[in-house]
């Protein structure tokens, strides 16, 4: 946890590395990924660096690989996934990957050029079949002994080619698109004007699209005209329809031996076409293996040539020198890198790190593991921490499931939440092996800790408020009276209004452990819980908020600001404490002295002041007004004390406002005091000149970059005003964790009485089949209702506690995040963005 306290401490680098060193010490540190490169090429085109054919030859190679997986895809082979990746290829192995692949392309491109080829002539050959076998029943169907009939001869020209002669008709056939039929037909009757007789009888099978293999459904039509001019008009017709047209003999004979020469060239095309795929498949299910092992090494060597990029060449072209942010607990192992590098490929001259200084500000990198890694992410959302910043994902560790679980205190839905949770951290690597894209589930399965803690913490404060899907656990029994414990369920049944009085029913005797399950029978249960819960947020958010302030000291004491812990952190911490902490002491007191069962009246219940009274009352000092026989305050000096604290709070204003501007403007006049000083020293001396400009540019400068006072003193006003009005608004804001608490268990209770009551008050046989569905129904609501939105919305409520109302105290959050070169991410990227 050490690491989540601040941001690493980060160091600017140079490497100079020979240039037969550069790639494998470049894929050393990809695979390390613990250096952040800075481009020292930005003026540079993109196309006129040094590296820019070898970027080129991956795209090539890029594409290649997605032209063959897309052809594996297409066949449906399964693409193993790899169980270890393949480091970056070395420079002898690039040529060769690239050989390998360009092969593989021209063979995979050779076999689907000629399997389109043959199953076009597969579809050309069937389509003549169903033509020859279809236009069987529009021509006359016997045959007489010594030739056809006369309507035969009428209809059918004695030549095999399909011209008319002497009068007789002519007929063209083929097939067409199914639906492009009924518009086919009617352009056919308007150049004919009628004189065309078209038959039509529809393909039963359909049949394959040789280039992207979908499904045709076509129709085979014969189209019977006169005249040589007619016959031209239905071949344009024919050829904007796209229809195929076929020779068909005129004679049966002729058809039936065309028919059989058909079938035997189907049969033997097809025998080809099964052989050609099966080569074909032999050969995708061999490239399958190796195809993530190649995306993998072209992408990394792709990234190491894009990184060299950003590299300088020196005056003598011997050496690349790049710059780079490291974290000084891997300078070792970045050394080490390129150490190995070096000897991979036998350079003699080592390449070596130098650490330089610089004024820039470093990236913030929080080392993170599985388990951090989302609180992380919830405080990078509202800004990345700024270099060294303090940072509250450390603490948002518990605070944000605790303060959730005030919200949505219930064991059982705790529980709920806890199952889930746990499903997912158990068979977290089962279950982040299946790479999905829903992005629903991808938020839930990146936030399961945070689902595990949440849930681990309502069952804790659903124990403590003695709730379970809205009832009560009865595990200490009942520290009320005796008459409250003897009553029976009749008593409770028919007792609608019944009302617990603490001065008459209640015990001298707390109870152990979070809330007395009587009044789960108490109609004034409402009234009690509206005022403990809305106490609790307040005491809870009074402290979270004093905390986040308290923080505001580490950044300081960092940072080196001390002044600002005397002008900023203690006037603030003092106004919070003096009105809002006072407020919370005030509910203590009252809780300690007042009782239903005192024997004094002045501390009775009905003497029991109001607090919220007390504190506007305080703040207005304004006199408080108490009933006949009761005491104005809780005790003698309490007036004496309250207007100390208001004169403390008020006091920290002007403190707030005008201390940081104040103390500037004296440490700037004491520094240009001190510079003259400094000056005078030399004079009499010969260089006396000379010494005296040079102070004078110094100061030019530092007015030049010093901030103006007048801008100090706005932007301190603005914050003064901020802070005293929002420690206001976000005390006022905590009372969200009252609010929805309270909205959760009348929810979870409606619910229990309207829905899941129904089934249990019948107590007969059917009421069991009536408590089946009915339990059904309250399980979907409650897991769809309760569980999943009023979930949602405790968690953006604490998501906004934890970035207003906690951060802004102490977070600025201006800072970048560090983004290594990590052959690693860059690979989750590249997937991501595919899906």
């Amino acid at each position: 946890m050490g690491a989540m306290f601040r941001s690493e401490e980060m160091v600017l680098a140079q490497l100079f590395i020979q240039p037969e060193a550069a790639y494998p010490s470049m894929s050393e540190l990809g695979e390390l990924g613990t250096v952040q490169f800075r481009d020292l090429n930005e003026d540079v085109n993109s196309f006129q660096r040094k590296f820019v054919n070898e970027v080129r030859r991956c795209d090539e190679m890029e594409r290649k690989l997605r032209y063959i997986e897309a052809e594996v895809k297409k066949d449906s082979v399964p693409i193993p996934d790899v169980q270890e990746l393949p480091k970056a290829p070395n420079p002898r192995e690039i040529i060769d990957l690239e050989a390998h692949l360009e092969k593989t392309e021209g063979e995979i491109k050779e076999l689907s050029e000629s399997a389109v080829n043959m199953k076009s002539n597969y579809l050309e050959l069937t389509e003549l079949r169903q033509v020859l076998e279809k236009t069987q029943t529009f021509f006359v169907e016997h045959e007489e002994t010594n030739g056809m009939d006369s309507v035969h001869r009428a209809l059918i020209p004695e030549d095999t080619h399909n011209v008319s002669i002497r009068g007789r008709l002519g007929f063209v056939a083929g097939v067409v698109n199914r639906e492009r039929v009924p518009a086919f037909e009617r352009m056919l009757w308007r150049i004919s004007r009628g004189n065309v007789f078209l038959r039509q009888a529809e393909i039963d099978k359909p049949l394959e699209d040789p280039a992207t293999g979908n499904e045709m459904h076509k129709t085979v039509f014969v189209a019977f005209f006169q005249g040589e001019q007619l016959k031209s008009r239905i071949k344009k017709v024919c050829i904007g329809f796209h229809a195929s047209l076929y020779p068909c003999p005129s004679s049966i004979s002729e058809r039936d031996e065309m028919l059989k020469g058909v079938k035997s060239r189907l049969e033997d095309l097809n025998l080809v076409l099964n052989q050609t795929e099966d080569h074909r498949q032999r050969v995708l299910i061999s490239v399958a293996r190796e195809l993530q092992n190649w995306s993998v090494m072209v992408r990394k060597m792709k990234a190491i040539y894009h990184t060299m990029n950003f590299f300088n060449m020196d005056v003598t072209k011997k050496c690349l020198i790049g710059e780079c942010w490291v974290p000084v607990k891997d300078i070792s192992v970045v050394q080490k890198a390129l150490t190995d590098g070096s000897n991979s490929c036998g350079s003699s001259i080592p390449s070596f790190l130098n650490v330089i200084s610089t004024t820039e500000n470093p990236p913030t990198f929080n080392r993170t593991n599985k388990f951090t890694r989302g609180f992380q992410n919830l405080i990078d959302s509202y800004g990345v921490a700024s270099y060294r910043e303090c940072n509250p994902a450390l603490y948002t560790i518990i605070t944000f499931p605790f303060l959730f679980a005030i919200m949505f205190g219930d064991l059982g839905h705790g529980l709920v939440l806890l199952i889930f949770g746990a499903y997912m951290c158990g068979f977290e690597k089962k279950l982040s092996a299946k790479k999905t894209d829903n992005e629903i589930w991808n938020i839930f399965f990146a936030g399961r800790y945070i689902i595990l803690l949440m849930g681990i913490f309502s069952i804790y404060t659903g124990f403590f408020y003695n709730d379970v899907f809205s009832k009560s656990m009865n595990i200490f029994g009942s520290t009320w009276t005796e008459d409250i414990k003897s009553y029976n369920w009749t008593t409770v049944e028919m007792n609608e209004a019944m009302e617990l009085n603490p001065t008459t029913d209640a015990s001298a005797i707390p109870y152990p452990v979070g809330l007395d399950p009587v009044w789960q029978l108490a109609k004034n249960k409402i009234i009690f819980l509206n005022s403990y819960k809305m106490k609790l947020s307040i005491i809870f958010g009074v402290l979270h908020m004093i905390f986040g302030v308290c923080m505001s000291v580490i950044n300081f004491v960092h940072f080196k600001k001390i002044s600002s812990i005397f002008l900023e952190f203690l006037p603030q911490i003092l106004f919070l404490i003096c009105l809002f902490a006072w407020m919370v002491v005030m509910m203590f007191l009252k809780w300690v002295f007042y009782t239903a069962q005192g024997t004094d009246v002045k501390f009775g219940t009905s003497c029991a002041p109001s607090v919220l009274i007390f504190f506007i009352n305080m703040m207005l000092f304004k006199e408080n007004d108490a009933p006949k026989g009761c005491d104005v305050y809780m005790f003698d000096f309490q007036p004496i004390l309250q207007k100390i604290l208001v004169f403390i709070a008020l006091l920290c204003i002007p403190i707030m406002l005008l201390g940081k501007p104040i103390f500037v403007m004296i440490s700037r006049k004491f520094s240009k005091k001190h510079c003259h000083s400094n000056g005078d020293i030399n004079q009499g001396m010969e260089l006396q000149p000379e010494v005296v400009e040079e102070p004078k540019q110094l100061e030019g400068h530092n007015e030049h970059e010093e901030e103006p006072m007048g801008e100090i003193f706005i932007h301190q006003a603005i914050h003064t005003i901020e802070y005293v009005l929002s420690t206001v608004s976000h005390t006022a804001s905590y009372l969200r964790l009252w609010a929805l608490s309270l909205a959760h268990a009348q929810l979870s209770e409606v619910l229990w009485n309207m829905v899941l009551k129904m089934g249990l008050s019948d107590p007969s046989f059917v009421g069991s089949i009536k408590l089946y569905i009915v339990f059904a129904f309250w399980s979907v609501l409650t897991l769809g209702v309760l569980v999943m939105m009023e979930g949602l919305s405790a968690f953006l409520h604490t998501l906004r506690l934890h970035w207003v109302e906690f951060m802004s105290k102490f977070y600025a959050g201006l800072g970048y995040p560090f983004q290594p070169f990590s052959f690693k991410i860059i690979l989750e990227e590249d997937d991501n963005e595919e899906d």
